[in-house]
């Protein structure tokens, strides 16, 4: 192919030349990456010995053009740009402020872009919000920000005379792990005179401020909370820019409360996850940027958080559904004022190969599934299921008012009040947060339920006798109620469904030569995963809180650079930040967590800038345990955090309510917390559910008689299903579906091994799942006579909330 020809190709989107700041949201990138083919990658596994010996003697001559087309892509493109400077003032400006040739030749397109917003609300006298995805160089756009407000020139070895006296000095907050990196970009990028006030660089830092011209003075989020009257009192900021700006999203936090004495209007926060759980932390943390910029807090909640969360109801009434898109269409133009978000399809998408995020569900083993019902079982869970339940002593009272609050017979209350027989204010409730984690623990291994030698003997007793009455008549199968010291034991797959089909997984990842980033939030499970991966004979690299902040950079280089470096073991609280590991193009997160951020931000650790393959990942799930309704809680708040910040239609899945105990559906209360959802398809039939309703069938699907696998397994037409979607079909249902195969025999070959041998259950997309199309406009106007009557209703929900008992309260402060 020819210079041309690749020049062409990995020219700017076309949307980049529209003004990203501006109200009009710019047209998506309509590219979607490959569908991976599983099917094909597990029948490599049949004749590995014979895959080896051809790989001995050529490369996969596919696999070859692949690698070979990505480097030519990264060799020809060339992000260096005219040495030149970007001129940022208009024309008639003086001083005229411009970024300096020397860097502005460094920047891509869109961080040009991303310096002209920032810029444009420093003319203005106010902040906002830079919320590009995570890997797209804020850091970057922010320092050059600043270096054309300061008039810095990357050429020069000190800036000019008196130059540090025109402006106030600038404040960074940021997290500690990246206070260094902040530190280090700084020197690269420009000539600033840069402090640290963390630690024990803290002595004398004002008397340096002053008597060395120190511009720019870089803190911890800890540090500034606890001197924040120092910081904000002694000190005159012109701009205060704070990094992983979604940490003030609680407005009871301390840190907000700190961050609220800053004087300066100039503020900017980076973050690539601008809300997480609620539209309310939205609020939050616009309204420290632009103070009153959404009006008054209940204003917010009142005309905008109601009626978006009640208008996404599957089941809202139309006319709640219009005013939920007018609401939406006006929030995200008062937004996009302060705020620019792009992503990396968006911006350098062009130049990847693109990601695709698979969600597999894989069955618990069958001991693993009697575990988890006899959990479910217990006297602290059934007291909890059971709280509105009239009590049996014949008061009129509910269970939880009366003889059921404490529970003196149970497995976990007893050691958590043992120094209260009593009880305490919030129980029974104060069982909840113990009780989700030991669901948790069972569905990713048993292992994790068994005493922990390293905890206090009273804890080691209090988990001995927890263990042993959920194992019950299978003690022995399990290995006992202590903790298994067998390298065999932990490392045997038998008894965990998810470990089961990791095992193939990564047989036919390694064979092909792929390299893989397996997270974990558990350090004992990480523990379990080492001894697995040892006894495959894996080489790894491993990497979690207890690894030493100097050493991680090296561990990092080492695997992107060593080809023998197969697999790298990470903790997803230790990964969060400032890990690029651009070398392996396959993820998993072996468990999935309540805080969708945390789920991606361990995505994007493979899939950023300099990844040459195509990155695949692979979430896994226990079918049938409370990690599905933890994933739905995930679509949920992502497709909640779409709709407020960009304006995107999304399919309207649930029925529950976020904060809402009129309508919790399916996803909220203790209720869904606790319940068995073993003999369903949890997931799969919610997304069923939203396929019949938006489709119209000439005929109402005939349901069976038989298992209810077997009607929830398919949408009530006939439809041709790839071998990646057949594969993955529940048993029941894929007899319903012809096989988009010449080759009956090798499709049905295809399907068995995946039923057999790794026991997924059901999986989809992520891509498919959440939309990724913009769309403001509502379709009819709201008529005027209704809109009183519509609003009214919203005033009554949101009156409602006053109401929420306690359970609502702990379980939301936690999940957060």
């Amino acid at each position: 192919m020819s210079l041309s020809s690749f020049k062409e190709i990995l020219r700017p989107c076309s949307h980049q030349s529209q003004s990203s700041y501006s109200q009009t949201s710019p047209t998506p990138n309509p590219r979607k990456p490959p569908k991976s083919c599983l099917s094909q990658q597990l029948l490599r596994l049949e004749d590995d010995a014979k895959q080896l010996k051809q790989q001995s003697h050529r490369p996969d001559e596919d696999d070859r053009f692949k690698e070979e087309d990505a480097r030519r892509r990264l060799e020809v493109f060339d992000p260096t740009g005219p040495y030149e400077p970007l001129v940022l003032s208009t024309s008639g400006h003086n001083p005229l402020v411009q970024v300096p040739a020397s860097i502005n030749c460094r920047l891509l397109e869109h961080q040009r872009e991303g310096v002209k917003f920032l810029y444009n609300l420093y003319k203005k006298n106010c902040g906002g919000i830079l919320g590009d995805d995570m890997g797209l160089g804020k850091t970057i756009q922010a320092i050059a920000f600043l270096s054309a407000i300061y008039e810095k020139d990357g050429d020069t070895i000190s800036p000019p005379k008196g130059k540090e006296e025109k402006k106030g000095r600038v404040l960074i907050i940021c997290p500690s792990s990246v206070i260094q990196n902040w530190e280090c970009e700084f020197s690269k990028w420009s000539t600033f005179n840069v402090a640290i006030y963390h630690g024990t660089n803290r002595d004398g830092i004002f008397e340096k401020i002053e008597s060395r011209g120190i511009e720019i003075l870089i803190t911890s989020f800890d540090t500034y909370r606890i001197h924040e009257k120092n910081l904000s009192q002694m000190m005159n900021w012109e701009i205060v820019v704070v990094d992983e700006a979604h940490r003030l999203k609680n407005e009871k936090s301390k840190l907000y409360e700190a961050c609220l004495g800053i004087k300066t209007r100039r503020r900017y926060g980076l973050t690539g996850t601008i809300m997480q759980n609620k539209i309310m932390e939205l609020f939050n943390l616009f309204d420290w940027v632009v103070p009153g910029g959404l009006g008054s807090r209940e204003h917010f909640r009142e005309y905008y958080e109601e009626p978006l969360k009640h208008g996404q109801r599957s089941s809202a009434p139309e006319r709640f559904v219009e005013v939920a898109q007018e609401r939406k269409q006006h929030l995200v133009s008062v937004l996009h004022k302060y705020l620019l978000r792009r992503t990396k399809e968006e911006t350098i998408g062009h130049l990847m190969m693109g990601k695709e995020d698979n969600v597999v569900f894989c069955a618990m083993s069958e001991v693993q599934k009697r575990v988890y019902r006899r959990m479910l079982q217990i006297p602290d869970i059934q007291c909890l299921i059971n709280k509105d339940v009239p009590c049996s002593c014949g008061s009129p009272l509910k269970q939880v008012e009366c003889c059921k609050r404490t529970v003196p017979n149970g497995v976990i209350w007893p050691y958590l009040h043992k120094d209260n027989p009593d009880g305490c204010d919030s129980c029974p409730f104060c069982l909840v947060l113990p009780c989700l984690t030991k669901l948790q623990q069972i569905s990713n291994h048993l292992e994790l339920i068994k005493p922990n030698s390293k905890d206090e003997p009273d804890k080691q007793k209090k988990d001995m006798v927890f263990a042993s009455q959920l194992f019950g008549s299978d003690i022995d199968v399990v290995g006992g109620y202590t903790q298994n010291e067998s390298f065999m034991g932990l490392s045997n797959v038998e008894h965990c469904g998810k470990m089961r089909a990791l095992e193939k997984l990564m047989s036919s990842w390694i064979l092909h030569g792929d390299k893989i980033l397996l997270f974990s939030y558990s350090v004992r499970m990480l523990d379990i995963l080492e001894k697995f991966l040892i006894r495959r004979g894996y080489s790894f690299s491993r990497l979690d809180g207890s690894t030493p902040t100097g050493m991680r950079q090296s561990l990092v280089d080492d695997f992107n650079s060593s080809p023998s470096k197969q697999v790298f073991l990470i903790s997803t609280r230790a990964g969060g930040l400032g890990l690029n590991l651009v070398s392996a193009n396959r993820v998993v997160i072996f468990d999935p967590n309540w805080n969708p951020a945390h789920d991606l931000q361990a995505q994007d650790r493979s899939f950023r800038f300099g990844q040459k393959r195509h990155v695949v990942v692979f979430r896994l799930l226990a079918a049938g345990s409370l990690e599905e309704l933890v994933y739905s809680r995930q679509l949920y708040k992502q497709q909640l955090s779409n709709i407020a910040v960009s304006g995107k239609l999304e399919k309207r899945y649930f029925e529950g309510v976020q904060d809402c105990k009129e309508f919790q559906g399916e996803l909220f209360g203790i209720s869904n917390l606790f319940r068995d959802l073993s003999d369903k398809l949890f997931t799969s039939e919610i997304i069923q559910s939203y396929d019949k309703q938006g489709t119209k069938h000439e005929h109402e699907h005939e349901h069976g008689h038989g298992h209810g696998h077997e009607r929830e397994g398919v949408s009530g037409e006939k439809h041709i299903l790839s071998d990646f979607r057949m594969c993955f079909l529940p048993p029941q249902a894929r007899d319903t579906f012809p096989i988009a195969s010449e080759n009956n025999k090798e499709s049905n070959k295809r399907t068995a091994l995946v039923d057999q041998e790794l026991g997924i259950v059901y999986t989809h997309r992520n891509e498919d799942i959440i939309s990724h199309e913009r769309g403001c406009d509502v379709k009819q106007e709201t008529k005027g006579e209704n809109a009183p009557m519509i609003m009214a209703a919203f005033v009554v929900w949101g009156s409602l909330r006053s109401g929420y008992d306690i359970i609502n309260g702990l379980v939301d402060l936690w999940l957060q």
